[in-house]
């Protein structure tokens, strides 16, 4: 609790981290060595216990290409964020559907309330469990989002590594 109170980004330990309390003996998921030793050394003793969080369910690809956004986007089943600045969009173009969510906002933008977020950027807040695609120009401000987002419990967050540049390019072939 103490370590909760003193650090200094309050907000992200919750989400990074999470707390469990455990009885002696007791198998811990995703507790080795050092968690089991306290647990195992301190009989009676219930023990609050920080784990890491797991953030990928490690079988779905972290990258589309240019014909499965293509797909997902007729379909409806993603979300796609653009994390460019607007002026960005207005001078180059975006991908018709996306929603504008700059880079810098990414993190409180996906801690917010659905109402707000929707008033805010203009589209609906993804839930968690639901497949969102990150894209920007060319692709490193979409790996960024795509680890934030992540980090958030995102489990089914995707980036666009080609970005704004390989979608104009097999637009115009199109």
């Amino acid at each position: 609790m103490a370590l909760r109170r003193c650090w200094r980004f309050a907000g992200v330990v919750p989400r990074l981290i999470w707390t469990t309390t455990v009885l002696p003996g007791a198998s811990v998921s995703g507790g080795r060595g050092f968690v089991s030793n306290i647990i195992n050394t301190h009989p009676g003793c219930k023990i609050s216990v920080l784990l890491p969080r797991r953030f990928s369910s490690g079988s779905t690809s972290t990258e589309v290409d240019y014909e499965e956004l293509k797909k997902l986007l007729a379909a409806r089943k993603s979300v796609v964020i653009d994390v460019r600045e607007p002026w960005e969009l207005r001078e180059y173009g975006f991908i018709p559907g996306s929603i504008n969510v700059p880079l810098g906002q990414v993190n409180t933008a996906l801690q917010l309330d659905p109402d707000d977020f929707k008033e805010k950027y203009g589209g609906e807040m993804p839930q968690q469990t639901e497949n969102i695609v990150f894209t920007c120009l060319a692709g490193v401000r979409s790996k960024k989002a795509l680890n934030t987002a992540a980090s958030l419990g995102y489990n089914e967050a995707q980036h666009y590594p080609g970005g704004w540049q390989d979608w104009a390019k097999n637009e115009q072939h199109n």
